[in-house]
């Protein structure tokens, strides 16, 4: 090895990491971070407002328990209904009126 090789050398760049993959059956053009991004990113989520989405999408395209981790990270509820989750994107109380 030369001088001039000595000061010409540089670290590996380390790979980027890979993005989660959708679990299988997922749209193979959205992964499980883009679609948790996009649900919790939307105008209506930023603005502590009610979103919903079907309990059988959640579990094709990032698993049940990584949804339920989201929700806990962010300190945001859910409540599970009818195949569909309604997702309250805010902290307030939640009052079931039956």
């Amino acid at each position: 090895m030369s001088m001039s090789d000595l000061f010409s050398w540089q670290p590996p760049t380390p790979n980027p990491p890979k993005p989660i993959p959708a679990t299988l059956g997922g749209p193979p053009h959205l992964d499980a971070r883009l679609w948790l991004r996009q649900i919790f990113g939307s105008q209506v989520a930023q603005d502590g407002g009610i979103v919903r989405r079907k309990a059988s999408d959640v579990e094709r395209i990032v698993g049940h328990a990584a949804f339920e981790h989201e929700l806990r990270r962010r300190g945001y509820r859910a409540v599970l209904n009818g195949g569909h989750y309604v997702i309250f994107c805010n902290r307030e109380p939640i009052f079931l009126i039956e």
